[in-house]
């Protein structure tokens, strides 16, 4: 495979990996209703708690991925790729926002030739 097509499959990794980052950040973290009883703020306050480390790994992975595309580099590739598949272990139940990405950079690590 050339090199357009495995940085196309990187390029659309990144797309929906930024979009997802930017929604997940802006659900948790901005959109947030000020009024609110005791228990709603918990429960909101418990809820972003869990979620946290797979926003942190999520925002990883969409960096690795971008520097493995801009500077076409494998290594970036293969850990970008492997982030996104922890970020699914970590939030198992937002499993389909990042598997296309962690499949399309595997795809695209397989493609790409060892630099000699």
């Amino acid at each position: 495979m050339n090199k357009g097509k495995v940085s196309l499959l990187a390029l659309i990794a990144l797309i929906l990996g930024v979009i997802y980052a930017a929604y997940v950040n802006y659900y948790f973290f901005v959109a947030t209703p000020t009024e609110q009883n005791a228990a709603e703020a918990i429960s909101e306050i418990i809820a972003g708690a869990l979620v946290l480390p797979h926003i942190v790994v999520t925002c990883t992975a969409v960096l690795m991925n971008a520097l493995g595309f801009f500077m076409y580099h494998r290594g970036f590739i293969l850990t970008g790729a492997i982030l996104y598949i922890v970020a699914i272990a970590l939030m198992p139940i937002y499993f389909m926002f990042t598997l296309l990405q962690g499949t399309l950079l595997f795809i695209a690590f397989a493609k790409m030739k060892k630099k000699e």
